[in-house]
This record gives C-alpha cells, structure tokens and sequence, in this order.
C-alpha cells in the first residue's frame, strides 16, 4: 500500500519513519506495504473510516504492537532495539481517556509524571490544570468530571510532560469548540519547536506544516 501524503519540507533533526508496515488483526490485513516519514515541526493526520486500522496503526508507531513485517524507526533507529530512548521522547495519548477514575486531575497528573520520570511540582501541575479550564476541579475525582473535563486533564498532561513526539488517538474527541482551538494552539506550538504531531481525528483540522495519510 502507498501512502497518499501531501508534501511539506522535509526537515533532518527528527524523524519518525515507516518502513514497510503489514498489521494483520485475527484473519483480516488491514493495511501492507506502508511507508512513511514526519520529521521535525510536520503533523501527519491519519484518515480512514472506522475498522480500516488507525487506531492499529498508531499502536504499531509507538511500540504497543508488533507488525506483521516491516520497521518503525525513530531517528534512523529501530524503535524495538532503542525502545527506552524512544519512549523517552514519546507522548502517546490513547482513544479511553487512561486515567484512574479513584484519583484526582491533580493526583493523575502527577502520578503521570512519576511513570514518565518526569519532575512536576504541585504548582506547575494545578497551573496546567487551570490553562484548560480545571480551576475548582482539580481536586476532584475523575470520576466526577465530565467526558470533556477528562480530556482536558489529558491536555494538561501534553504541557507538563516534555516529550519530541506525539502520537494522539482523537485527542479533539468530547472537546468543545474553545478546548478544540485551545488544543489545536497547542499543538501548533509545539510544532513551531520543532516538535512531530501523529493523531487521528474524523474532524477536519488546520494545523501547521500538516500532512495526510489515508488509510
């Protein structure tokens, strides 16, 4: 299969790239043959209907999953042989919301820090949790949030944990029309840094040095 992505300038400093990919699930391939690069400051949005194997495919680009044949690597570098360099540069945000619904936005935050070796101080952890619009929740289960507050905790955690990569499985999903711009600034910035963005998103989006792959 090959990718049909839009060209943008290619940039050398980071790079992740697909070589090849097959992702068989059960008795069905979803897609073969599949290659690609993003690089620095480039957003790659993954298209398809539902069942053509997005969600698959971002598992088999941060290391999740294997794939039938074929490599991702990650600055020239399989990501299965630099697998602990590689996730320290990956930020991976998956469709369920992944957080422990018993914790609060503010223990969730900071328990997600301490997976990721990350220092977060108690201050820059609430600070994060205000800019989306957490003010008077933070102390909050999760479990009391509304689905939309829960992927604003997540938001939170894009700013708090310094990560090249990006990879986000329908990070607009549940977001009004505010925290979709606020997240689509966010993104933005991070890509003026130099940073990659891979995500999934059934809505249109106006990002910064996009690239689309259709599945």
């Amino acid at each position: 299969m090959t990718a049909n992505i839009s060209p943008t300038i290619s940039k050398t400093s980071a790079a992740l790239e697909a070589l090849a990919l097959t992702c068989v699930r059960g008795e069905k391939q979803l897609f073969a043959d599949l290659s690609f690069q993003v690089s620095s400051g480039e957003c790659l949005h993954v298209r398809g209907e539902n069942g053509v194997g997005k969600t698959s495919l971002l598992r088999l680009l941060t290391g999740l999953s294997k794939p039938e044949s074929g490599d991702v690597l990650w600055n020239q570098q399989s990501i299965s042989s630099e697998s602990q360099t590689y996730h320290r540069d990956l930020l991976f945000l998956g469709h369920r919301d992944a957080l422990k619904e018993d914790l609060t936005a503010l223990e969730n935050l900071k328990m997600c820090a301490a997976i990721d070796d990350v220092v977060l101080s108690d201050e820059n952890a609430m600070a994060a949790l205000r800019r989306f619009g957490l003010r008077g929740r933070e102390h909050l289960p999760v479990h009391c949030l509304s689905a939309g507050q829960k992927r604003r905790v997540l938001m939170a955690r894009l700013v708090t944990r310094q990560a090249r990569l990006w990879i986000l499985d329908e990070p607009f999903n549940a977001l009004d029309i505010h925290a979709v711009a606020e997240l689509e600034t966010l993104i933005t910035a991070h890509l003026m840094l130099d940073g990659i963005v891979i995500l999934t998103s059934h809505q249109p989006i106006n990002l910064l040095n996009l690239k689309v792959l259709d599945l």
